[in-house]
């Protein structure tokens, strides 16, 4: 098959697996400046707690290392917006409303890469969030959206609830062109609308995200940061739900990604009571799952003391 037909044909089955958005990138090692900036990050320890991001720094710039004779990258998003998304009642990240995004994203990579073998033989890899790719990255380099000031890839005019994901292939394809026009322009209703300060306008301290302390960071939280979590117990959206171009987000296609039945059913007073045989049911196919029991009753118990004080002061 021709590197043109094959691309087409790539691309087309990605739509028909229920992706959103396919991009293809000519694999290479990560431009410098990207791969310095981030380890300046690092170093200066903006990253938190989050070690894995101080290894495999080799395989993060080359994607060569991570799949040996790598020619191309696919790059995939898949949407997991919500078509109703209730905040006066405790809840979670809009992305922790489904199943298990890294399962979903890698089951449908895997059926695109033995849909490819069936018209033309190669060799690949399909990751999502579980190995050091730099995804925003090649996702950017693949065409399919700009990394705007909330530190998010931005799909044009679908905005930014998506899951990336790649598939590396040892095979040449048509290469997509990254998007050169500005993203963001002016706005910054992000940086405006972060609680914790964590966005600036000079970049990103993980430290400070509510998005980090409430999954990644183990331990006690800071003082007073169920002030600044409002209902979410486990997350944070603010930056995305503040981006004008998020507005016309359509709900996701992915049945696994739509909130599932328990949750939508959750009240503050069953959060409150939250057993862990309970927690267990609910998040038993989801990647809260791994977070822990401990983990969210800590952040329950954040936002409960907070409104215990606003309630005493009223």
């Amino acid at each position: 098959m021709e590197i043109k037909e094959l691309t087409q044909y790539i691309k087309a089955e990605a739509a028909r697996l229920g992706f959103d958005v396919c991009g293809i990138a000519r694999a290479g090692e990560v431009a410098p400046a990207q791969a310095d900036a981030l380890e300046r990050w690092v170093q200066e320890g903006c990253h938190g707690t989050m070690s894995y991001l101080e290894r495999n720094g080799d395989k993060r710039r080359n994607p060569a290392e991570l799949v040996p004779g790598c020619k191309s990258i696919i790059s995939v998003a898949l949407g997991y917006a919500q078509e109703s998304f209730d905040e006066t009642h405790l809840h979670l990240s809009r992305y922790a409303q489904g199943d298990d995004y890294h399962k979903i994203v890698k089951d449908k990579l895997h059926l695109l890469l033995q849909s490819i073998n069936s018209v033309h033989p190669v060799k690949g890899r399909p990751f999502c969030d579980s190995a050091p790719v730099m995804e925003r990255y090649w996702a950017k380099e693949a065409g399919i959206g700009r990394i705007g000031k909330n530190h998010q890839l931005i799909i044009p005019r679908l905005g930014s609830y998506f899951f990336l994901g790649e598939l590396l292939v040892d095979c040449e394809l048509e290469y997509d062109k990254p998007l050169t026009e500005s993203i963001c322009g002016g706005c910054t209703r992000c940086i405006d609308n972060c609680p914790t300060g964590a966005l600036t306008t000079h970049g990103f301290d993980a430290r400070k995200c509510l998005s980090y302390l409430t999954i990644e960071h183990r331990g006690e939280l800071p003082e007073n940061l169920g002030e600044k979590m409002g209902k979410c117990i486990y997350g944070c959206d603010r930056c995305q739900t503040a981006c004008p171009w998020n507005r016309g987000a359509q709900p996701c296609k992915e049945p696994a990604m739509r909130t599932n039945e328990g949750l939508a059913a959750m009240r503050d007073s069953d959060w409150h009571t939250l057993s862990e045989e309970r927690y267990k049911e609910l998040f038993a196919h989801s990647a809260v799952e791994r977070a822990g029991y401990a983990l969210l009753t800590r952040n329950i118990a954040a936002v409960k003391e907070s409104e215990k004080k606003v309630s005493a002061t009223e």
